[in-house]
């Protein structure tokens, strides 16, 4: 091969492997716009995401409506003397889920029965007391610490407890702890310390936990009545503007302690618990 025909070569392999060195950096360049586009997509989404939870999050921190002790054990929050929907809600403080939905619907809770729209009617309840410990003893505890509360102060408690409401599987809920909180809140009187300490609502828990499960046929928890009917978890409880429409198109029913049971619970009804659900 002639001199000039090697140059020739070499421009034309040159020649060759700058065009391949186009092409890859022009498919680079593809890449990189193509991924750079699907980051923002992304974006997008997790913010729309946010803003709608966001907005769909608790963000009362109004007034709360007064709370009266019913008969029974339960514990009524309303405005005295109307007549609204009424709301039933049974739960556990150990139950995880009880407290996810405290973070996400309580506040719409409280906020609806201030403004008179609803009457709540808390049922705290033993559904753990077949669990092994630690779970059987830290629901055990602060059901009765919430019993041994005052009305006036129960609201307060209750979301107290779920604050600090311990890991799954850990040691919680101390009588030391249950008597600090209450102190906080200002009725940590001899009364109450003894009424923690000594588990002296124990026969109004087992009262509450066989009206419960046996009366009312709680499996779970939570498990929420609107006017006797049972709420969806994902759907309602979970879900602030959901849960506030069904109680806003909910018929208003009387809001007396006649309106739920005024006696202590039997466990009249022969209906076996399942397995409680967390």
């Amino acid at each position: 091969m002639s001199k000039a025909a090697r140059q020739r070569s070499a421009r034309e392999r040159l020649a060759e492997e700058r065009k391949r060195q186009a092409q890859k950096q022009q498919r680079m360049r593809a890449l990189t716009i193509a991924i750079s586009a699907l980051a923002i997509v992304a974006l997008a989404v997790i913010v729309t995401v946010y803003v709608v939870n966001k907005k769909d999050k608790n963000t009362y921190t109004g007034a709360i409506a007064p709370a009266t002790r019913l008969a029974d054990g339960g514990i009524l929050m309303g405005k005295p003397g109307i007549k609204a929907p009424k709301l039933e809600l049974f739960e556990d403080f150990q139950c995880p889920i009880c407290h996810e939905m405290e973070n996400t619907s309580g506040n719409t809770v409280k906020q609806l029965a201030a403004e008179g729209k609803v009457n709540v009617v808390y049922y705290p309840f033993w559904l753990f007391k077949q669990q092994s410990e630690p779970i059987r003893g830290n629901s055990q505890r602060a059901a009765n610490a919430a019993l041994c509360a005052p009305a006036d102060k129960w609201v307060q408690y209750h979301d107290m407890i779920y604050k600090n409401q311990p890991a799954e599987g850990s040691n919680g809920f101390s009588n030391k702890d249950l008597i600090g909180w209450a102190k906080k809140l200002g009725f940590d009187t001899p009364a109450f310390e003894q009424c923690v300490k000594g588990l002296q609502k124990q026969s109004q828990l087992d009262a509450l936990t066989n009206y419960a499960e046996q009366t009312r046929q709680v499996t779970g928890t939570p498990t929420v009545f609107l006017n006797g009917q049972s709420l969806d978890l994902t759907n309602v409880l979970l879900k602030p503007s959901a849960l506030k429409k069904a109680v806003l198109a909910a018929k208003p029913v009387d809001a007396t302690p006649s309106a739920v049971p005024s006696t202590t619970p039997s466990g009249s009804a022969s209906a076996t618990p399942t397995k409680p659900a967390k």
